[in-house]
């Protein structure tokens, strides 16, 4: 209690945000395990469906969520956030985000995904265990849904359930692919492409034009896929992404022909 009444207020705030943060990526992500353990048994069309499915039942219970918890607000959205989002919150989480992501794909459980997204069946002949690692990605990816989710509200000051709709849904996948699927780099190009594009167009067409810049990104990417189907970089990275894969441990292959021969020679002595 002492502590927290000698601390200046600003400190304060930067503690508590930083806690409401992590707090906030750890329960994405337990929700994110818990919805994925029984759909990632689909296959692939029927997981979209079903991840389709779930977005919309989230977005009306959260239409609907002020008649269980009033302080939600409920359609009406939350207001009164505090803004405490800065750009060196916003580079911090950039910075430590790209490091996750980049050692987790260099890793050996990071390879065995690849593996996975390359050559499903594949995977599964060498040993793999797919469903784990699927959860083990998707549970990842909420908890990184659930801090981007965080510096949002406290950026904006404002939370409204369409305010992450089915169509909002779509802008990663979107990113994802414009900047290539297999490549980090591209993808953090095309973050910062897409959002110079998006707002760009707003500033530059003339007033009561701004809304069909969503008219123009779509054929725009639309070229992107028809001239370049792999997106800007394919699987390409640059600079500290390239470095160097760490050397496979060699796992040991059993000689089958000597284990049938031991026991023939047991037998003749």
């Amino acid at each position: 209690g002492k502590l927290v009444a000698i601390t200046p207020k600003a400190v304060m705030e930067q503690v508590i945000l930083f806690l409401a943060r992590l707090n906030g990526g750890t329960m994405a992500a337990l929700l994110s395990y818990l919805v994925g353990l029984p759909l990632l048994r689909l296959g692939s069309d029927y997981f979209g469906i079903a991840t389709l499915g779930f977005a919309v039942m989230m977005y009306t219970a959260l239409q609907n969520s002020d008649m269980v918890i009033p302080t939600m607000k409920g359609a009406r959205g939350m207001v009164g956030i505090p803004r405490w989002t800065s750009w060196p919150w916003a580079f911090g989480a950039l910075v430590f985000s790209v490091i996750v992501m980049r050692n987790l794909v260099r890793s050996s459980h990071g390879r065995a995904m690849i593996s996975v997204r390359e050559d499903e069946i594949a995977a599964k002949t060498m040993g793999i265990e797919v469903k784990q690692l699927k959860t083990v990605a998707f549970t990842f990816g909420g908890f990184f849904a659930g801090l981007a989710g965080g510096l949002y509200a406290h950026l904006y000051g404002f939370l409204h359930p369409s305010t992450f709709n089915m169509v909002k849904g779509f802008d990663p996948l979107i990113i994802i692919v414009f900047g290539g699927l297999g490549s980090m780099t591209g993808t953090l190009v095309a973050s910062f492409l897409f959002t110079f594009i998006i707002e760009g167009l707003r500033v530059i067409l003339p007033q009561g034009f701004e809304d069909w810049r969503f008219v123009i990104y779509p054929i725009f990417l639309l070229l992107i896929m028809l001239l370049r189907q792999q997106g800007l970089l394919g699987t390409a990275e640059w600079g500290w992404f390239r470095a160097p894969l760490p050397p496979m441990r060699e796992i040991p292959v059993p000689d089958r022909a000597a284990a049938r021969q031991q026991p023939a020679a047991e037998k003749e002595s």
